[in-house]
């Protein structure tokens, strides 16, 4: 264990909680309809930032870990970078396969932070996006040392909620409500204090930029059932959520869309 980890390992009990459902691997596969529909991409400035901090050339070599239904790869295949998309969910990777496989750089692999089907020294930067809570820390630090080439880096990414936002105050207060123990364990893990043991002696360069997109009724409540805590949207709990979560859009609503803000953030650098 890596001492600068807590005594108390969230990451650990997280994945923990799953296990009865198949674990990390089938978290989100009955999801994948409701993440398609409603998760958001992410904005050039980041695909601008990486170029420039990590050196790339049209030709880089790109791993992206957990890219679920694809949407950090296909900012990164606009590169024209040749991206492989690395998610451990057989039907998240077909959705993925399905919406980039028109692109010639583009292939994917079942596999995991922890066991990237990629030969060693092979890669020219590692990317995860909305990911890294998932990880076994030291097991997957290891294993991306493993695949980068020498002096490359690994960019950390998440789109997160601005949650002063009138919106998120709602939505988290939703997820409260019908979470239970698995929001509760995820909320517990997202501090991000073991990026930190990710990195190691690395002080790693970190960017932000806003970012939004707009939603309707249907959508929003994709996005609100694409999280993994989140009960079916058919069972009971489900359906009552379904009604609060009605209100919220007729209360926000303009025009028949809510605006979903967020804050992008990267974190970059290559773990020792």
């Amino acid at each position: 264990m890596n001492p600068k980890l807590s005594a108390i390992d969230t990451g650990a009990e997280l994945r923990a909680l799953y296990q009865p459902q198949g674990g990390v691997g089938a978290i989100f596969s009955p999801k994948v309809a409701d993440y398609v529909a409603s998760r958001p991409d992410y904005p050039a400035q980041l695909f601008d930032a990486l170029r420039a901090a990590c050196n790339l050339t049209p030709d880089a070599v790109v791993a992206d870990i957990g890219a679920g239904t694809g949407l950090l790869t296909q900012g990164l295949l606009a590169q024209g970078y040749d991206v492989t998309a690395i998610e451990p969910s057989a039907a998240m990777r077909a959705a993925a396969d399905q919406a980039l496989g028109q692109f010639a750089h583009y292939r994917s692999a079942g596999g995991s932070a922890e066991h990237i089907p990629l030969p060693d020294a092979s890669v020219d930067l590692i990317t995860a996006a909305q990911a890294f809570h998932w990880f076994d820390v030291d097991v997957a630090r290891a294993e991306f040392l493993r695949v980068l080439k020498p002096h490359r880096q690994v960019a950390l990414v998440w789109n997160d909620r601005v949650l002063t936002d009138p919106l998120h105050i709602a939505l988290n207060a939703l997820f409260a409500q019908y979470g239970g123990s698995k929001r509760e364990a995820l909320v517990a893990h997202e501090d991000r204090r073991h990026v930190a043991a990710f990195f190691g002696a690395t002080a790693p360069q970190q960017w932000s930029w806003p970012h939004a997109h707009h939603l309707d009724a249907a959508a929003l409540q994709s996005l609100v059932f694409s999280r993994s805590y989140m009960p079916d949207k058919d069972s009971p709990l489900g359906q009552q959520a379904c009604v609060e979560l009605r209100e919220i859009f007729e209360r926000l609503a303009v025009d028949g869309l809510v605006a979903v803000r967020y804050t992008t953030i990267a974190i970059v650098g290559r773990p020792q």
